[in-house]
Parts: C-alpha cells; sequence; structure tokens
C-alpha cells in the first residue's frame, strides 16, 4: 500500500536535481520553481494513491484463520478455517512439514510419510550426497525402493498447535516499561513458557513476537531426525527457472524433490 509522505521527503535525489538541470539549463529561479511543482504532482500522487490502494494480500496465521474466513471466502476459498487448522482432529496443518529449523516446509503425499517439496529446498542435501561417479545433483536420482534411499542430513517437523501466549510472556511488565527492563521480563518469562510446552523435551517450541510485540504465538512442534533422500530430478531440470520462476504464480517446471519421513 502506497503511504501518503511529508511533501518536504518527496524530494531528495540528486539524480533529479542534475536532470532538471540539464534539462533547463543553469537558470536558478526556473529550476527552483520546476522542482516546487515536481515536488506538489509527487506529493498529490502519493496521497491519492494511499487512498484508493488496497492490501488484502500476506500470510496469515493458522490460529487466527476464523478472524479472516469472510474474506477468504470471498476470494474463493472452498474449505473451512477448521480443514486448514484444528489442534483435535486432523486437518491441512498435520500434512505440512518444516524443514530442519525452518528453511523450508514440505507436504506429506502418502500414508508411506512421503514428502514433496522444491528442489531448491532440497539442493544441499542433494549436493552433499553427490560424488564425482554418482552425481545426483546433475544427473538426478530415485531409489527403487526404500534401501536405496539415502539419509538427508536434516529433520522435519510437524506443527501440533500453534498457542496464543500473550498474556503470559507479557505478565509482570509494566505497560510504561521498555529496553533491558522490560526484555529481561519477557525473556524470563518465555523460558518457562518453552519449558512448559516442551513436554519434557518431546517437542520444540518456538516463540514468535508477532504486531509489534502486541501480541505473542508459540508455535508447538514434534520433530523426527530420520529422513531420506527419494528421488529428484536433474539440476537442469529441478533448478529450471530459478528464483524468478520461484515467485511465479502459477509456474510449470520441475521444481521438486522428494524425501521420506520414518
Amino acid at each position: 500500500m502506497v503511504m501518503s509522505l511529508p511533501l518536504r521527503l518527496l524530494y531528495t535525489s540528486d539524480a533529479a536535481d542534475d536532470l532538471l538541470g540539464v534539462v533547463l539549463g543553469s537558470t536558478p529561479n526556473i529550476k527552483t520553481k520546476m522542482k516546487k511543482i515536481y515536488t506538489l504532482i509527487l506529493g498529490f500522487a502519493a496521497v491519492f494513491s494511499s487512498l484508493f490502494a488496497k492490501a488484502d494480500e500476506g500470510m496469515w496465521i493458522p490460529a487466527l484463520l476464523t478472524d479472516n474466513y469472510a474474506e477468504m471466502q470471498r476470494l474463493g476459498l472452498k474449505m473451512t478455517p477448521e480443514q486448514i487448522y484444528d489442534i483435535n482432529n486432523s486437518s491441512m496443518k498435520d500434512a505440512i512439514v518444516r524443514l530442519g529449523g525452518g528453511f523450508c516446509t514440505g507436504e506429506i503425499i502418502s500414508n508411506q510419510g512421503l514428502i514433496l517439496t522444491n528442489h531448491h529446498c532440497g539442493y544441499s542435501a542433494i549436493q552433499k550426497l553427490s560424488t564425482t561417479t554418482a552425481n545426483h545433483l546433475k544427473n538426478g536420482f530415485w531409489a527403487k525402493d526404500h534401501s536405496e534411499e539415502k539419509s538427508a542430513g536434516f529433520s522435519v517437523s510437524f506443527l501440533v498447535k500453534i498457542e496464543d501466549i500473550t498474556d503470559k510472556v507479557l505478565d509482570g511488565v509494566a505497560e510504561d516499561a521498555m529496553g533491558q527492563g522490560r526484555d529481561t521480563v519477557i525473556a524470563k518469562n518465555t523460558s518457562a513458557i518453552r519449558k512448559e510446552l516442551s513436554n519434557d523435551g518431546g517437542y520444540e517450541v518456538d516463540i514468535k513476537e508477532m504486531f509489534s510485540g502486541n501480541k505473542y504465538f508459540a508455535y508447538v512442534y514434534e520433530t523426527f531426525g530420520d529422513v531420506r533422500l527419494v528421488g529428484t530430478p536433474p539440476e537442469s531440470v529441478g533448478k529450471y527457472g530459478g528464483d524468478t520462476d520461484n515467485w511465479m504464480w502459477p509456474r510449470h517446471t520441475g521444481d521438486f524433490s522428494m524425501f521420506r519421513v520414518y
């Protein structure tokens, strides 16, 4: 969304100064007047853009989907919030995995733990498993059975739940508290919360600050360390399009790799 800015901040470019100098010559009065006109034009453009611009994009927190559900329906969503995220019943969240500490995500696509993710997400693991005689990165790789699968060297984590812990995090924090004093209390509280939710070490707990420190959420994960490479296309197929294609939708590429979690 375009924001309106103070007019004095809109004209700060030395390059624009140089351009006006070339176009208008060296007459100071004319140049000054044109700069003022240019500034006013930019100012009005920013103001009107802010009035008509609409920002309904972004990523929404799964636990708060009900707050956005009407808008999601308007945009074409057919599923219910509970089908996407539910801590008591099966939902889409149970099919999504976090790779490693969160460098990528993937999805479970079989009852045998088969994971589909991007080629660039598996790139490092595929590269490490490649040798001069068996260059899986260059030539691709497909395990014909479970015995041919190769250890990927990273873990995957399933989201157990997302919990709003704002009140617990801010417990004992004065409303006017700032700086180190505030941070010390929050750090103490989050440490206790992390221990409480970890189920004696059975879960990993990530605590995230949201909305400029006005909300805090705990993401509780169950992690599995035995992950193996099942298949990958050659790099020439998997990496084709690179980062440019990665941010396009819809897209038709071979940017995928497959792993299995045990």
